[in-house]
């Protein structure tokens, strides 16, 4: 199978990339033959540096070669929606990063597509595949637990455009439509529930970037499960998300890739899956789905209900 990779040279990028590596040396049978870079990267310094035949800043040149069977889009998220359109209407596979789409209305218009073609569109909610998320969603499938609360902190130092690589970015990034999206889709995943009710604070919004940089959110569903989030891009310490799954049977501390109990004992993961990297494991569930004809995990369509609630929360807030 051969792979397109868009925004290669971003953190994200760099991490597919990465992982695909990792894929083709442990089964064979994947090759990157396309890498597409934008803004002020050296894509083709880029390229030939991780051996990749062909470069462009353009996407619909790569869309346009017969060998690429399917793209992952790490684009800036405004383009997210659109691209995967792009590929989509090109007759290509994708998957794209988290958020599919920075709005409810592109990501029906992004879903509607999938349809009409039939291709493996996916979205790029990576703590599905955590081995860590994987533990508990297996014991809860199992009737072994059952989530009182998730309690959640996504915090980060960002008080300029700067990318998780320290690089300027030519796009804004956003605690709502990016960072919550990872954990509402995981919240509506472990409990099999779409919340039924929502509420949400954020602080005053920056005075250069427009955005909030503070944010408070809950989630309760119909059995009662909630969902505390609180996420930062003033947090100076620590970063990174942390989940707290607060359960009938159990507390346990998920950081992504690893697991502890609620006093901080690591759980052994062995054995849980191929890979302890989230992202091998996302982009070995696309390239499976795709081989064998089927809808993956995580497919635009499933992880719509998370967009239909973030449209909720955006709403709440505006209110």
């Amino acid at each position: 199978m051969k792979i397109c990779v868009a925004g290669a040279a971003g953190a994200f990028g760099v991490k597919h990339l990465d992982a695909i590596a990792a894929i083709a040396a442990k089964d064979g049978g994947i090759e990157v033959v396309s890498v597409v870079g934008g803004g002020p990267d050296d894509i083709e310094g880029f390229a030939r540096q991780r051996g990749v035949p062909h470069w462009t800043k353009d996407l619909a040149e790569s869309l346009a070669r017969p060998d690429v069977e399917a793209v992952i889009l790490a684009t800036p998220t405004p383009v997210h929606a659109s691209q995967a359109i792009q590929c989509l209407r090109a007759g290509k596979h994708v998957m794209v990063e988290i958020p599919m789409a920075d709005s409810l209305a592109d990501a029906l218009r992004l879903v509607e597509v999938q349809k009409e073609t039939g291709l493996v569109a996916m979205a790029g909610h990576t703590r599905r595949f955590n081995p860590s998320h994987q533990w508990i969603h297996r014991r809860i499938q199992a009737g072994k637990l059952k989530i009182q609360q998730m309690d959640v902190q996504t915090y980060f130092f960002r008080r300029t455009n700067m990318n998780a690589l320290g690089q300027p970015r030519s796009w804004t990034d956003h605690l709502l439509w990016h960072h919550a999206c990872h954990t509402v889709d995981l919240f509506q995943y472990q409990t099999g529930e779409t919340a039924s009710r929502v509420q949400a604070l954020q602080g005053p919004p920056h005075p250069e970037l427009g955005i909030a940089m503070d944010m408070s959110i809950g989630l309760k569903t119909p059995s009662g499960a909630l969902c505390t989030l609180s996420l930062s891009f003033n947090n100076k310490g620590p970063l990174g998300t942390v989940f707290r799954y607060i359960c009938d049977n159990g507390t346990y501390i998920a950081r992504y890739d690893d697991l502890y109990d609620g006093n901080e004992q690591a759980i052994d993961l062995s054995g849980v899956t191929v890979s302890n990297n989230g992202i091998e494991l996302i982009d070995r569930e696309f390239f499976a789905a795709i081989r064998e004809g089927r809808e993956p995990n995580a497919s635009v369509a499933q992880c719509l209900p998370a967009m239909r609630t973030l449209d909720r929360l955006e709403r709440h807030l505006a209110d």
